[in-house]
């Protein structure tokens, strides 16, 4: 099983600031149309084929991968993506958390495994290094707050 997390302020200095509500706004967004949330070419396909009042179904295609998810919403506070088909099984989890000094942080966390592979095999050690190096989940993070401030600023959010 693969367990990875990462957190980013969603307030760094120097960037426009988001209230929570924004920031909370961005992240249903992103669960609707991932497309305009991660980095550029991830996401090539993301439909929403159920939509009921606390979560939706979606089917995407992310980085390559055809995968079916079950998202539910926490309003306010986290969405979290079940893998319902696709390369990978379990929960990925984005969370808005206030830190002990009251700045507001997004939170990414998951538990997951790899369909048809192994367990704690050399796949899933490879996605796990991958998840938490720089170039994994933090991405994703951090081009969802810098798509929110694009929205904010253009007056959709």
């Amino acid at each position: 099983m693969i367990y990875s997390t990462a957190t980013v302020r969603v307030n760094p200095a120097g960037e426009t600031p988001l209230t929570r509500c924004q920031a909370w706004a961005g992240l249903v967004l992103k669960a609707r149309d991932a497309r305009q949330f991660l980095p550029p070419g991830l996401c090539t396909r993301c439909d929403v084929v159920y939509d009921g009042a606390d979560h939706i179904v979606r089917e995407a295609t992310i980085g390559g991968a055809e995968l079916r998810e079950v998202i539910a919403f926490e309003p306010g506070h986290k969405v979290s993506f079940f893998q319902a088909t696709g390369p990978r099984e379990g929960v990925i989890v984005n969370q808005l958390f206030e830190d002990e000094s009251g700045a507001l942080q997004l939170r990414f966390y998951c538990y997951t495994g790899l369909r048809g592979k192994q367990p704690g095999g050399p796949e899933e050690q490879a996605e796990q290094a991958w998840m938490d190096s720089d170039k994994g989940y933090k991405t994703a993070l951090l081009s969802t707050l810098k798509r929110t401030r694009e929205l904010v600023a253009q007056g959709l959010l």
